[in-house]
């Protein structure tokens, strides 16, 4: 079971998570949102993590060039596209910046999944995470998983987000079965701010 833990503002969160043996850790580069860390901060975080944990870096919508400057300036290892991001852009961003590319989709209802057979070829991954009018992710709410079941038809290894929580993932694991499990605000004493005792659940299940 892999876990990538989302939404890392925080040295300390980041070696917890680490220490707990997640796969990633996310950090978001999406300003005015409750989770956002500056470049030079994440890399403050991530000069400190190994080779072996995956670093990933979420934007929405953001113009290639920006996201090529972040990744380089942050150390980040493999990109998170949240937006409305077209096939033919994710694959231009990874060409440029030869990190592998997990797009996301929110869903709502079943047919929400019907484009991502189009990013089979330009997404190394496809993140879903539960449709929120207001906000684009951390909503701490889940979406009907036999939708991400029926998604695993397209063969593009899934990464399922919303919602989750210590207490949730193992069953979410079991149903799913995905490539990995996200978690933000399961994890949270507040946003952006992790709880040392929940990342310890964590480690007791990994």
């Amino acid at each position: 079971m892999r876990i990538k833990i989302c939404g890392i503002t925080q040295t300390r969160d980041a070696l917890l998570a680490q220490d707990a043996g997640v796969w990633a850790v996310g950090f978001i580069f999406v300003e005015n949102t409750p989770r956002y860390v500056t470049p030079e901060k994440a890399r403050e975080i991530t000069d400190k993590l190994s080779e072996k944990t995956e670093k990933v870096g979420v934007f929405l919508n953001s113009p290639l060039d920006i996201i090529s400057k972040i990744c380089k300036l942050a150390g980040i290892t493999k990109i998170q596209l949240h937006g409305d991001e077209t096939p033919e852009f994710c694959r231009e961003v990874n060409e440029v910046t030869g990190k592998d590319i997990i797009k996301a989709f929110r869903i709502k209802q079943e047919n929400d999944i019907s484009s991502m057979v189009s990013y089979k070829d330009s997404a190394s991954y496809v993140l879903l995470d539960t449709f929120c009018e207001t906000q684009h992710g951390g909503t701490g709410k889940t979406f009907d998983w036999k939708i991400a079941k029926k998604a695993q038809v397209f063969g593009i290894p899934l990464i399922l987000a919303g919602g989750l929580t210590p207490d949730n993932i193992v069953k979410a694991y079991q149903e799913v079965k995905p490539f990995a499990l996200d978690i933000s605000s399961g994890v949270e004493e507040s946003k952006g701010v992790k709880s040392p005792e929940k990342i310890a659940k964590i480690k007791a299940l990994l």
